[in-house]
């Protein structure tokens, strides 16, 4: 689980969500670094009571003096609040807490690049037309249908015959993928998802009361055998994957791959919900297999059957944008417009008015996206190399991040670090279901160039003092003495 309800949390339920601790003299440590971080994601609303530390002492099969002093390091951040009588609760320091950090300088938590080169263009042409929008619904729930038409004309161009009815218009990639999600979704179903994974993604899953399985993906790519056995051996109700430049590993799932899943899926009806909003942002990668979509066959050749595609404009052109769509059959198209007013009444029509001129210019713009990306991939290659040469640093072909192996576990011990220093990041459990992934960082390379070489800097800084602490730090003073 990662979100805590009620107002209590038990011990294994918080051994759950901090995922398996490395043995070691700072367990304590690193226990206090994973509640800390849980605390920050929210996914510890403030105000949650935590187990008592002899409570979390038995479950964690750890000695007390261990718990209590990472209870202890929670307090002195200003992470936990703790009363005689009435235990010890979660809760956010303020800006003039015990970390007492600066103001965010460097922004490395968040892949959002800026505004790609000739959107100002279009926006300033499109915006002496915006009276038109007037002549649209005020709740619009399927999409305006010049941009619904222009998004399948997109996709008929690149092999994967659509029609408008195809295509519902949402609120960005996120709004489809929750919008999907609680509308195919029944309590208690499973879906398969990649481990790791965008974590907003589980997390729309988890709210539509989905239990979640895992299939392993690398910066090298799917175990297909592993994820086509999974879907015939689980035969979840649906599998959410991320084919190409994943989020956050960078790989892309191979065209013989994609077909085996399709079949797979196809076999057990499960169906597939393909997040392709990432797809366009390919840097030299030299092959492309068109949409996910192409392998579905269904009972018309642009029915689309078993594959349910989410796109968006957010990482393509703009995150301020909040443009996205669902592609799906007819079928699911009218279930989710049924289903939409329960969370929203439709996409505002000025947006749309907009959105339907850059896609029919995407062929324009994408170029000068890939050329940043590029040119951003190079600076942060050269300055993880310089800096930190013992991490192992892949080269995604595309998409905007890199997914970094450490040379040991402590991801969140260095993004609470690199916090009080005023570089924001993500630490690599963030993006799995079990407390994972230690040993991995995500590094969007999307930053201004010169934030990027001044985060790496932050970061070569931050990792060589948390590393001499675990090399020369066996008894830290906050344990408690033994008498």
């Amino acid at each position: 689980m990662s979100m805590v309800t009620g107002s209590r949390l038990s011990a294994r339920a918080l051994l759950a969500l901090a995922g398996e601790l490395d043995a070691g003299s700072a367990a304590y440590e690193a226990l206090a670094e994973r509640i800390r971080l849980l605390i920050v994601d929210g996914r510890i609303p403030a105000g949650t009571r935590l187990p008592s530390e002899r409570e979390l002492a038995v479950e964690a099969g750890r000695s007390r003096t261990t718990i209590v002093a990472a209870y202890q390091s929670l307090r002195d951040t200003g992470h936990l609040v703790s009363q005689r009588g009435s235990g010890s609760r979660a809760t956010l320091p303020g800006r003039a807490g015990a970390l007492d950090a600066p103001r965010r300088e460097v922004d490395f938590a968040r892949a959002v690049p800026p505004p790609v080169d000739g959107l100002q263009e279009i926006v300033a042409e499109v915006s002496g037309r915006m009276l038109q929008a007037l002549d649209g619904p005020g709740f619009d729930l399927l999409g305006n249908e010049a941009l619904r038409r222009a998004i399948a004309d997109r996709y008929t161009q690149r092999s994967v015959p659509t029609s408008p009815d195809q295509i519902v218009v949402t609120m960005g990639g996120q709004h489809a993928i929750s919008l999907v999600a609680h509308t195919i979704l029944s309590r208690s179903d499973t879906v398969l998802i990649e481990s790791p994974t965008y974590p907003h993604a589980y997390e729309a899953f988890r709210r539509a009361g989905a239990r979640l399985a895992t299939t392993p993906v690398t910066v090298d790519g799917w175990d297909v055998d592993h994820l086509v056995e999974t879907i015939l051996r689980v035969r979840p109700a649906a599998a959410y994957l991320m084919p190409d430049f994943h989020n956050p590993t960078g790989a892309s799932m191979a065209p013989a791959g994609r077909a085996r899943v399709a079949e797979a899926a196809r076999a057990v009806g499960t169906v597939l919900i393909v997040d392709e909003t990432t797809a366009d942002l390919t840097i030299d990668r030299d092959w492309d297999d068109g949409p996910f979509a192409r392998h579905a066959r269904g009972a018309s050749p642009v029915s689309g059957s078993g594959v349910v595609t989410i796109g968006s404009l957010s990482k393509s052109v703009w995150g301020g944008l909040r443009l996205g769509w669902i592609r799906a059959d007819g079928a699911i198209v009218r279930r989710v417009v049924q289903a939409r007013p329960a969370g929203d009444l439709g996409t505002p029509q000025l947006e749309q008015l907009l959105g339907e001129r850059i896609v029919r210019a995407l062929p324009e713009l994408l170029p000068h996206r890939r050329r940043l990306l590029g040119e951003h991939r190079t600076v942060m290659s050269d300055a993880l190399a310089r800096h930190l040469p013992q991490w192992r640093v892949p080269r995604p072909a595309g998409g905007l991040s890199m997914w970094v192996q450490l040379d040991r576990p402590g991801s969140s011990a260095l993004t609470s670090l690199c916090e009080a220093r005023g570089l924001a990041l993500v630490a690599g459990p963030k993006f799995s279901v079990d407390g994972s992934l230690e040993r991995f960082l995500r590094l969007p390379f999307t930053s201004p160039v010169a934030d990027l070489d001044a985060g790496v800097q932050l970061l070569a800084e931050s990792w060589e003092q948390l590393s001499a602490r675990a090399t020369h730090s066996t008894v830290d003073e906050r344990l408690p003495q033994v008498v």
